[in-house]
């Protein structure tokens, strides 16, 4: 039996599909935390716009493939973007069995340019990771059916690789940043009061939530901007999921019991992603608690065996300052050469 596709737009996709969608992750050659059925639908309820616009490939009756899109209307026309884009999802992509890419990506440009398809007039795809076949396969295809196509680094994302043991790690840092993390370290090792540890059942996750938000409209203007209700809305309902979900990580660093840095990281496939942070500078007595923070979550880390500490998009100094190497995000343009279906 032939690939056929079928066309979601109401978000119940999110919840119907969630254990094949799920399923279907874990056999794809991209599988991270922002691909999730969990992580779509809180995205899709408190940031998406426009119209849910949601493939799925079946192989008879099994699920081979799935492109979350939605359809957006800027001023440059109709555009396809990926469920999640641009500005809170690190890594996007299709979520396609490994090896099956070409076929499931031919019957979801058939999809995308049949009768039941929305117009559209390009397809704007965000933060696809370096290593996905979506890359090569979506470009190819594109440029067969007389499409123009432009690819172009997006991002970067500062990914420092894990040795086995806390004294590799240091040892790999360049000497001023080795020796200024050291004492930083002693600074923080020394001071009575100061504990850090990561939320867990024994607390209470909605206080912890809050807090950690708390914590992040105190960093910088840009941060507390950046919280409106929806945006808070996001993150808690993301943190909720995360966490039943098992691959949240949300820690903080006390003095005295007074928080002073957060960082709400994701545990996935034995990988660290560190998604975002909080900071209360008044309250931090010299020590520099983020990258302090840092470096206890990257020593519990490699104390659990984890493969990466990736620190995810943005090329900020501290990311470099504790180990980062440069992996590039790329982002996808198709613009169609043919007459968009009515």
């Amino acid at each position: 039996m032939p690939l056929h596709a079928e066309i979601h737009s109401h978000p119940s996709v999110f919840d119907r599909l969630a254990n094949e969608w799920t399923a279907l992750l874990r056999r794809s050659a991209v599988d991270v935390p922002f691909l999730t059925p969990a992580y779509g639908r809180a995205w899709w309820r408190h940031l998406g716009s426009g119209d849910l616009f949601l493939v799925t490939v079946r192989d008879g009756a099994e699920l081979v493939g799935l492109v979350p899109l939605f359809l957006s209307h800027p001023p440059d026309g109709p555009t396809l973007q990926w469920v999640g884009c641009v500005e809170v999802s690190d890594y996007l992509d299709a979520v396609i069995a490994a090896g099956q890419e070409m076929g499931v990506w031919e019957v979801v440009l058939d999809a995308l340019t049949g009768p039941s398809a929305p117009r559209w007039e390009q397809m704007d795809l965000c933060n696809i990771p370096a290593s996905s076949p979506t890359l090569e396969v979506l470009p190819a295809l594109a440029r067969e059916r007389g499409w123009a196509v432009e690819t172009e680094v997006q991002e970067v994302c500062p990914v420092v690789p894990l040795p086995s043991t806390w004294e590799e790690y240091l040892a790999s840092l360049d000497r001023k940043d080795r020796h200024e993390l050291r004492r930083k370290l002693r600074r923080a090792e020394a001071l009575e009061g100061l504990r850090w540890y990561i939320v867990g059942p024994e607390h209470d996750l909605e206080g912890e939530i809050e807090d950690f938000l708390t914590l992040m409209a105190r960093s910088t203007r840009a941060k507390a901007e950046f919280l409106t209700p929806p945006m808070r809305a996001f993150f808690q309902e993301l943190m909720r999921a995360a966490f039943a979900e098992g691959w949240l990580q949300l820690a903080f660093l006390e003095w005295d019991g007074r928080k002073l840095a957060a960082y709400l990281n994701f545990v996935y496939r034995n990988r660290v992603l560190v998604y975002n942070s909080g900071l209360d500078w008044q309250a931090d007595p010299g020590l520099g608690a983020g990258i302090v923070l840092s470096a206890f979550l990257i020593r519990h880390a490699i104390a659990e065996g984890r493969e990466a500490y990736d620190f995810l998009r943005g090329s900020e100094d501290y990311k470099y300052r504790l180990g980062g190497k440069d992996v590039p995000v790329y982002r996808v343009v198709v613009r169609r050469e043919d007459e968009p279906s009515e």
